[in-house]
């Protein structure tokens, strides 16, 4: 496990306030004195900066702390949430006292001894971030500028920034674990503009995850630099795209995000027992075309979405979610996994000690499939390749969806031709799935990139697809009367 030289969480040992198995229990006699069938205790410690360089100076950086614990308490399907930032042992007990009156009935439960647990390792790095002194990370941010600027003459300005997070937690729960992670979190990107006569166009790049400044042997500040300005200058002289009903090849790596966004938050168990999502009630049936399997995998090296273990305490694996487009089970935290009398899945995720656990994704992909890429372009005779994702909006319950694309090209006889602006998709995620009809053997992961919202909560998460055709989706472009 990496540990901070510089940064140190009070809780743990050594720290100004450590907590043990022994203060732990006694929080948890607290929180379940009122009768509670269940309570937990989620500390934890982050340390956040921030670099941005603008104009070839460093603009602005920044660094917060925060430190704090949750309590939860919960009796039958009601939950009882209290959270304080001192931890004198004053406040925690008062914290938990609160939590507990969520069950104001009942007699004392207890709970069973707890037990140190052992964890994967699943984002060693070498040296953290934020060990590492500000002029290097100013360098990086330089080298990415300037590559950037030497690129292309019609390169007007660009743009770079760093983000690094170290997040501390321990967990102690009243059926015995008691775990402690801690997980670090990198983020680099470059945004540049270029300007041709009265044309406009930016480009970024970005990258990142559970990993170190070695993150830059692999992928330089230059490679990201100059992949921005490739990406503006591809788009500057883009064409309207066509409106209608086409096929669409999807490119491998980002456009996981669809998946992710448009069927993966359909899975998580808290909507489908709330039976608000497409696929409530739904498992053992085809939901899918046969060539899709997807899971929920945290267990991959470095990835921005893995963890070792999940805000609940329990050691997540890789979850298969559809099996050749047959559901096979959803993604559940503590709550979830009760009501449906399932194995927790380790997925329960949260904010920060202010927010209660929910299921979440972490790295959610869909899997090969038997297909040559390049056979897969040239069975399109007139379609759009969609390499890039921008924002987008989804109806998280049903699965609509509409997301614009940054980068996309027609495909024209069955070769990638002309780039295309304005490019908007929309369809339904479960439909999509359904519609799957070629599917790539060159799966890509993201390059730590997204980051998940729900209910109000961000959470870092992977996503990754491979070369993925789609029989018929709607195309919101401009040109209307585009051959089909």
């Amino acid at each position: 496990m990496t540990m901070s030289k510089r940064y140190h969480a009070s809780f743990l040992p050594g720290g100004d306030s450590p907590v043990d198995e022994a203060i732990s229990q006694k929080l948890l006699s607290f929180a379940l004195e009122k009768g509670g069938d269940y309570a937990d205790l989620y500390f934890e410690f982050s340390v956040n900066g921030s670099y941005s360089y603008d104009e070839g100076i460093l603009k602005a950086a920044g660094r917060s702390l925060s430190s704090g614990l949750g309590v939860r308490v919960m009796k039958g399907d009601a939950t009882g949430y209290a959270y304080v930032e001192d931890l004198s042992f004053e406040a925690m007990k008062h914290a938990a006292q609160t939590a507990a009156q969520i069950a104001a009935e009942g007699g004392y439960a207890g709970s069973v001894a707890l037990k140190a647990n052992a964890i994967p390792q699943r984002y060693k790095v070498e040296t953290l971030s934020l060990d590492v002194d500000n002029l290097s990370k100013r360098d990086l941010l330089r080298r990415a500028d300037e590559a950037a600027r030497a690129a292309d003459s019609k390169v007007i300005q660009v743009q770079a920034s760093l983000s690094e997070e170290l997040r501390e937690i321990l967990i102690a729960t009243s059926d015995g674990k008691f775990v402690h992670d801690s997980q670090p979190l990198l983020r680099f990107s470059v945004s540049a503009i270029v300007e041709k006569g009265k044309l406009r166009q930016s480009g970024s790049s970005g990258g990142g995850g559970r990993v170190g400044l070695d993150y830059f042997k692999d992928k330089s500040p230059e490679w990201h630099g100059k992949e921005a300005v490739r990406c503006a200058l591809a788009m500057l002289e883009a064409k309207e795209a066509p409106a209608g009903e086409f096929q669409v090849v999807l490119a491998p790596g980002d456009s996981g995000v669809l998946l992710h966004e448009a069927v993966g938050h359909g899975l998580e168990a808290d909507f489908n027992r709330k039976k608000t999502s497409n696929y409530t009630d739904s498992v053992g049936k085809q939901v899918a075309s046969d060539l899709c399997t997807v899971v929920d995998d945290a267990t991959l090296m470095n990835s921005r979405g893995s963890i070792n273990v999940d805000d609940e305490g329990n050691l997540p694996e890789q979850a298969l979610l559809i099996e050749k487009g047959v559901l096979r089970g959803y993604m559940h935290d503590r709550h979830s996994s009760a009501f449906f009398k399932s194995k927790a899945t380790g997925n329960g995720r949260r904010e920060s000690f202010k927010s209660h656990p929910m299921p979440r994704m972490t790295n959610t992909l869909l899997l090969n499939g038997p297909h040559d890429p390049e056979e897969i372009v040239s069975s399109v005779q007139y379609g759009v390749y969609a390499k890039r994702f921008g924002g987008g909006q989804v109806d998280i319950s049903n699965g609509d969806f509409v997301f614009s694309l940054t980068e996309s090209y027609l495909i024209e006889d069955g070769k990638i031709t002309a780039p295309l602006k304005g490019v908007n998709l929309i369809g339904n995620g479960p439909d999509v799935m359904r519609k799957v009809v070629m599917l790539g053997n060159d799966m890509q992961v993201s390059d730590g990139i997204w980051t998940c919202g729900k209910d109000g909560q961000s959470v870092p998460v992977g996503v990754g697809c491979p070369t993925t055709k789609i029989s018929a989706v709607t195309v919101g472009g401009t040109e209307v009367g585009a051959r089909s």
